[in-house]
């Protein structure tokens, strides 16, 4: 699946309620179609709704369903003008015939009869009350509670977890030496002041941009980049004077994860800073390749599906469990078109993508320790194309280089061109990039069964994984 880094139509406004042509009333007002204001996202985009995972909609002449169909057009009498009725949506009123003085005064006194009684029996009703709360509590006042209670969050609510969350993520302004940049988010990994985001949150202050993070409470920190990981679309930033009362954001594990589980996400969609939104794992070890739109190298992931509203601007957020635990970054998101506002951004729709913690922490270590991140691999160069039959290994290696790296862990284990990788212990793989992105959830050494056909037989091989180190 190929998705953007974040990528949220505004519907369109309910038509007016139809008004009946031939009737000689005036023309009913038209209504009007109103738009709010949206905010911008990881890659600098101004309101989609992120990956990177925000439109008045076009008026229609076709009656909104919503609305009953008017009664057709009538005669003033509304029955051809044979007799008396009542007329439809947008008909005349015709002032009936005055009947004698005589019953029109006694039309008159009844409505007063009916109204002096009506009157009487609320007075008489209200006397009867008021002397029982006489008798039994000596005041007819009525006080009203001064409020309702006490309202209590307690820390499992959705308001207890963002309560205790927030203050521990930032919103990250990254800008280049050209002034080029965006708006996305990150969350307090240590006391030392990492933070950990996406990369293409942060790519462009790489080459000597400016980077900023603002907390909550709206205290504003200059930050460098640590280390950035293209593939795995991880960075890590370091606050520049990091306070010394910082709380890093308690991580989950994500292998644990449920579908169905609740989530809580956290960013800054279209540079609206703090927003919270929530929703459910819509599943597990999604594949996906996304990519920025800038033409470079993508990321690959076994991500956790999500149907928590993600917008540009959410990149480099933590999703949360119920619990309040980190169990992702939000980084990407399936849409279904641009966006409009003339941003060229497309909105949530329901189907957002995080990097699962476990592999976010492990690549986040590696950063910080090493400045650069450790890639597994099979030392096989594989199929990028679109595919239902698994991962092929190509007769030729990327730049020129051999298909199966001499030497390499996929050598060892016999795998040669031409051989189609079906199985990654019992992932079902179905392409290059889901290959990519299951051996990306290992570490180097890990050992790992490959199932593979070639010439219509499958055979099975366990393999260890190599590393790499760097993105090129």
């Amino acid at each position: 699946m190929s998705t953007e880094n974040e990528g949220t139509a505004v519907p369109p406004a309910p038509s007016a309620p139809p008004v009946p042509v031939d009737a000689p009333a005036a023309p009913a007002p038209q209504a009007q179609a109103h738009q709010g204001p949206y905010g911008q996202d990881a890659q600098g985009q101004a309101p989609q709704g992120q990956g990177g995972a925000g439109h008045p909609g076009p008026s229609s002449s076709a009656p909104d369903p919503s609305w009953p169909p008017p009664p057709p057009p009538t005669s003033p009498y509304g029955d051809g003008g044979s007799g008396p009725g009542s007329g439809g949506w947008g008909s005349s009123y015709q002032q009936p015939a005055p009947s004698s003085g005589r019953r029109r005064g006694g039309l008159v006194a009844a409505i007063l009869a009916a109204a002096l009684l009506a009157g009487g029996l609320g007075g008489g009703l209200g006397y009867v009350l008021a002397k029982n709360n006489d008798e039994s509590t000596g005041s007819t006042t009525v006080s009203a509670s001064a409020s309702g209670g006490d309202v209590k969050r307690d820390p499992g609510t959705t308001a207890g977890v963002a309560a205790k969350a927030l203050p521990s993520t930032v919103t990250i302004q990254a800008e280049s030496t050209s002034g080029e940049g965006g708006t996305g988010t990150g969350f307090v990994f240590d006391k030392q002041g990492h933070i950990v985001t996406n990369n293409h949150v942060v790519a462009d202050a790489v080459d000597g941009g400016k980077l900023t993070a603002t907390f909550p409470s709206g205290k504003k920190y200059d930050a460098e980049v640590v280390g950035h990981a293209q593939g795995y679309d991880v960075a890590v930033i370091k606050l520049k004077d990091a306070p010394s009362d910082l709380k890093p954001l308690t991580l989950g594990d994500s292998d644990k994860v449920a579908v169905g589980d609740a989530t809580i996400a956290i960013g800054a969609p279209f540079g609206l800073s703090d927003t919270v939104t929530t929703g459910i794992i819509s599943a597990k070890n999604r594949p996906v390749a996304s990519s920025d739109g800038s033409g470079s190298q993508a990321s690959y992931m076994s991500a956790l599906q999500t149907d928590a509203s993600i917008n540009p601007g959410n990149s480099g957020g933590p999703l949360l469990d119920a619990q309040g635990n980190v169990i992702g970054i939000n980084s990407a998101i399936q849409s279904t078109g641009n966006g409009g506002f003339g941003t060229g951004q497309s909105g949530s729709i329901g189907l957002g993508f995080a990097i699962p913690i476990n592999q976010a922490k492990y690549v986040a270590q590696e950063l910080i320790k090493n400045g650069k991140p450790v890639y597994a691999k099979i030392g096989a160069s594989v199929s990028l194309d679109d595919s239902s039959d698994g991962a092929q290994i190509t007769d030729q290696g990327a730049g020129g280089a051999a298909p199966v790296e001499p030497g390499g862990p996929a050598a060892k284990a016999g795998l040669k061109p031409g051989d189609v990788i079906i199985k990654l212990d019992d992932r079902v793989i179905d392409s290059g990039p889901t290959l990519i992105g299951e051996i990306w959830t290992h570490q180097p050494g890990d050992k790992v069964t490959i199932t593979y056909e070639r010439g219509g037989k499958q055979h099975t091989v366990d393999v260890t994984l190599g590393s790499r180190v760097g993105d090129n």
